[in-house]
């Protein structure tokens, strides 16, 4: 026969286990909550975004629309174009049977054409020209009609393998009357 002692046995283990477990339960949630408040110490902060704000600021501007004629059939117009994409630019791109109108229109000298014709912020762009000149006239805001890369030069933009850094050509800033200056020596 079982003594009183015998038959809590069993009781008294139960309880003992619920105990442990209840103690490690409270030090694993209280471990849980310092290490929580611990990595929000170490984590900066995350930056707000309203909505209603302005959509740029002083040190990050939205680059304007490109609008681009060119041949449908030109390709590496359509890698150019490309090219200006990964660099920020949004492009509209339209086709053109005789682009010739179009670069009279734009002022160009026949010296200073290309494959295709850009406009960007009042600015005409001419040809292959890389799109870290863009962004510089943009800045520069110089008093000059616009950029070109005159002809097709074979290591620029669009026409050279993707990645490849532009080399043995010149972009030429014009005026109105197609007086040249070198913009950009590669």
């Amino acid at each position: 026969m079982k003594s009183d002692q015998d038959r809590n046995a069993p009781l008294k283990t139960r309880q003992q286990g619920s105990a442990i477990f209840y103690v490690v339960f409270a030090i694993i949630i209280i471990s849980a909550a310092a290490g929580a408040l611990l990595f929000k110490a170490k984590v900066p902060p995350k930056p707000s975004y309203d909505l209603k704000a302005p959509a740029m600021t002083s040190a990050v501007k939205a680059l304007p629309e490109v609008t681009v004629y060119k041949s449908a059939t030109c390709g590496c117009c359509s890698k150019w174009i490309t090219h200006l994409e990964n660099e920020g630019f949004k492009v509209v791109s339209h086709n053109k049977e005789d682009m010739n109108i179009i670069k009279k229109e734009a002022g160009l000298q026949p010296g200073l054409a290309s494959c295709h014709t850009a406009f960007v912020d009042g600015y005409v762009i001419e040809g292959h020209v890389p799109a870290s000149d863009i962004k510089r006239i943009l800045t520069q805001k110089p008093a000059v009609l616009g950029l070109t890369a005159p002809g097709m030069p074979q290591k620029s933009p669009g026409m050279q393998p993707e990645g490849s850094a532009p080399q043995g050509f010149d972009v030429l800033a014009f005026d109105k009357s197609g007086q040249t200056t070198v913009f950009k020596r590669y």
